[in-house]
């Protein structure tokens, strides 16, 4: 378990996702039973833990509810550690973490990309910390997840002009990342259409689309709704490349009362 070797043998530990019940039995093993609190959202899945762990004799907490409200009865904790992802880091984890605590979690997007993130809290309720590397992907928790579609948006509309950057950029699991800070609710789908591939990015919050296709070696954009998905997405990557393009590992987040940065 990344972070496992920066425990202090007192430390008191919120682990958000109870799972199989695995994990919580290795900080249980590390800490002692009394300094591990764990939170599962699906009481099935809860039982089934707290019944895995009594069989090896632990008993730590297993409580039932939103992991991203965490259980302020047991704060304040040493250490959060998070086996789900999330877009944005939860303010009641830091709320609930001592300053100079940790907390450990992945953060990720709706392109797939994600990371974790080793942050420490601050006297000032803040949090800040550096991406890890590793490409760590982690499911959603529940209200992380996508929305639905729903009915697609007319991709005969919208401005069309020459592309900067293609779609191909995609595929790459960094520079996805650095998309996804610049468009954080787009979700992308791909179709054939009047005989080329379209890549689509779609914002259900917004109503914004980009629809990005190549056609004999040259790269077009098409975009519609209210904001400019992919020029968003081509100014934030020009800044990125500008500053030499570095690795996710040299990214740090911020997180404040008012929101979440990253950037590197």
């Amino acid at each position: 378990m990344v972070g496992c070797s920066r425990f202090e043998s007192d430390s008191k530990v919120l682990e958000i996702g109870t799972g199989t019940g695995y994990s919580t039995a290795v900080l249980c093993a590390r800490l002692g039973e009394d300094n591990v609190t764990s939170i599962e959202y699906d009481e099935d899945v809860a039982g089934r833990a707290r019944a895995s762990l009594a069989r090896q004799s632990m008993f730590p907490v297993v409580a039932t509810g939103d992991g991203l409200l965490g259980r302020p009865a047991s704060a304040p904790y040493d250490r959060v550690i998070a086996t789900c992802g999330v877009r944005e880091v939860p303010t009641a984890w830091i709320e609930q973490t001592r300053p100079g605590g940790l907390i450990l979690t992945a953060i990720g997007g709706l392109l797939g990309s994600s990371e974790l993130a080793r942050l420490t809290v601050h006297d000032d309720g803040t949090a800040s910390g550096p991406l890890l590397s590793g490409q760590v992907t982690f499911m959603f928790a529940r209200p992380h997840l996508p929305p639905p579609l729903g009915l697609l948006p007319d991709l005969n509309q919208g401005k069309e002009r020459q592309a900067v950057i293609g779609a191909d950029a995609l595929t790459d699991w960094t520079t996805r990342f650095v998309v996804q800070l610049a468009a954080p609710n787009a979700q992308r789908l791909t179709m054939e259409r009047d005989g080329h591939t379209e890549d689509v990015l779609i914002d259900v919050d917004s109503g914004s689309w980009a629809a990005v296709y190549e056609d004999h070696g040259r790269w077009t954009v098409r975009q519609g709704g209210p904001d400019a998905l992919w020029d968003a997405i081509e100014e934030h990557l020009g800044r990125w490349q500008a500053a030499g393009a570095p690795p996710l590992e040299g990214f740090k987040v911020w997180v404040t009362p008012e929101g979440q940065t990253i950037g590197w």
